[in-house]
């Protein structure tokens, strides 16, 4: 297997030399860059992480900048980049690192794997591409390539797929030059071995892969197992005062869209005017707008938006810190999911 290891090696960053990607904003010798970068690219891809990182950046250009900012401050600038949990984490693991490692971001395994929000893989990539030490990874792109060309059968979400998986990427691992072979096994995913039409023809490995000897590169990896997901569906009340501002409620700090600003949410059954009653609100309008399904990883949620014009009340300043009047012509400090976004949008269209 060692011959073979360094074999692969080499093919690997002789590629990268010629073909890899050098120029991207986080590929600096910075563990702070490469940090941000590594959770942005979980689920993610390069170009749309590319901007999102460069005003996160411009923000929050050291440790100490994000430890002290807002949480709100924080999830505005990952507002459209979904899996919220990440921004959530990265801002608790920043301040893990201001008080537990005095600003410095940790060198050992053991103290990056224990930071909120990153696993074995993350770590790895993390202390290879910032320090040059030996740690496999195992992103999704490195999976792909690993199991095509040694015919790793199953989904790499089953435990046993993943063992092995994991096996064969620390014992290919070079002990020189971890930083590129690892840039390289990602960007080879990314770019080469993609999930549909891989370019095998460009290959640097290509006479290596069993999948591809076998004329069977599309089976692998293993499909995730199908599943019907469920469905929900929920009334979103955008509600309008008089001066043009929308209504927001902050969502709690933990689950869907967890910490964000979101419209009053109401179950598909419920009222909205008896809503409005209770708080002494007149409607002048409700409309009901086109429904919109937006997707998870475990459900599908189906978003009944239902705008409601005030013909009074509505402008006064709301007590405690969970409902807020927003201006969408203003860009104001708040953390929007996507699905939220698109409808303040079609808000401001529908109202100027």
């Amino acid at each position: 297997m060692k011959t073979k290891s360094q074999d692969f090696a080499s093919r690997i960053l002789a590629w990268f030399e010629r073909h890899g990607r050098k120029d991207l904003p986080w590929q600096q010798p910075d563990p702070y860059a490469v940090w941000i970068s590594e959770i942005m690219l979980q689920q993610t891809q390069v170009n749309t992480v590319i901007p999102y990182y460069q005003r996160f950046m411009a923000s929050f250009p050291r440790v100490a900048d994000l430890a002290a900012a807002e949480p709100d401050q924080v999830l505005h600038h990952w507002s459209g980049l979904g899996y919220y949990a990440r921004a959530r984490n990265l801002h608790r693991a920043a301040r893990q690192i201001m008080e537990v490692h005095d600003g410095q971001f940790p060198q050992t395994f053991e103290d990056v794997l224990a930071l909120p929000g990153i696993g074995e893989s993350t770590a790895g990539a993390i202390l290879s591409l910032a320090f040059g030490q030996r740690h496999a990874i195992l992103d999704g792109n490195v999976k792909r390539v690993l199991a095509r060309v040694f015919r790793v059968e199953g989904w790499p979400g089953h435990a046993r797929v993943q063992k092995e998986l994991w096996r064969i990427a620390r014992a290919l691992t070079p002990d020189q030059e971890v930083a590129a072979y690892n840039q390289a096994m990602m960007d080879l995913g990314a770019t080469v071995c993609t999930r549909t039409r891989p370019a095998c023809d460009g290959c640097p490995v290509k006479s290596l892969c069993e999948a591809r000897c076998h004329d069977c590169v599309g089976n692998y990896p293993g499909r995730r197992p199908r599943r019907d997901l469920p469905e929900r569906s929920v009334q979103m009340l955008m509600i309008c005062n008089v001066r043009g501002e929308v209504l927001l409620e902050k969502r709690p700090p933990t689950g869907l869209w967890g910490g964000l600003w979101s419209f009053p949410e109401l179950d598909l059954e419920a009222d909205p005017a008896q809503w409005l009653a209770q708080r002494a609100w007149t409607p002048r309008s409700i409309h009901s707008l086109e429904p919109r399904r937006h997707s998870f990883s475990h459900f599908h949620l189906w978003i009944h938006p239902r705008l409601i014009l005030l013909k009074k009340g509505g402008c006064r300043v709301l007590d405690g810190d969970a409902l807020v009047w927003y201006n969408p012509r203003e860009d104001q400090m708040r953390g929007l999911s996507a699905p939220v976004q698109q409808l303040l949008r079609e808000l401001q269209r529908t109202t100027t």
